[in-house]
């Protein structure tokens, strides 16, 4: 024996306690950022703290997490409800792109999602990503069109796109 007792409840019942920690980020085998876990001394000291995926759990360190947890949960319901407000005035936008065009309403060139996030930010002072816009294929015709847009989480947007011959 080393001559030191960490904690002498521990002897009596043959078991060590073990350490709390908050977790910092996401850890696949314990849980979710902010969640509070039992987890051996050594796993804690050697593994999660120096890769600053936990830090030992305090009173205050708990209560900071807890709050931290509640902002992180109303900035969330705060976006999807400007989510919601940008998606029911999306559904009631009618976007006009005009493009030069041919006698037969073949487009030179094409519409691509870019475009349409252009007119949306132009028409409505929205900024969205490309990458949001669901288009199977460029447009390419002239013509009116029903488009998704993604705008937030789960929360989409149809757009009536009309696609116009540019004089």
């Amino acid at each position: 024996m080393n001559g030191r007792v960490a904690d002498p409840s521990a002897i009596a019942t043959g078991t060590d306690v073990l350490p709390q920690a908050i977790l910092l980020q996401d850890v696949e085998a314990l849980g979710e950022r902010g969640t509070v876990v039992d987890v051996s001394k050594g796993y804690l000291r050697n593994f999660l703290i120096p890769r600053k995926l936990a830090q030992t759990a305090t009173k205050g360190s708990i209560e900071t997490a807890r709050q931290r947890q509640v902002s992180a949960d109303r900035a969330l319901a705060d976006a999807a409800d400007k989510a919601q407000e940008n998606a029911a005035l999306l559904n009631k936008t009618v976007l006009t792109i005009a493009h030069q065009a041919g006698d037969d309403g073949r487009l030179f060139g094409s519409v691509t999602s870019q475009d349409i996030v252009d007119a949306i930010r132009d028409a409505r002072g929205m900024k969205l990503d490309k990458r949001k816009v669901h288009l199977d294929e460029p447009i390419k015709t002239v013509g009116t069109r029903m488009v998704v847009v993604e705008v937030g989480d789960n929360i989409t947007a149809t757009v009536k796109t009309m696609v116009v011959e540019q004089k």
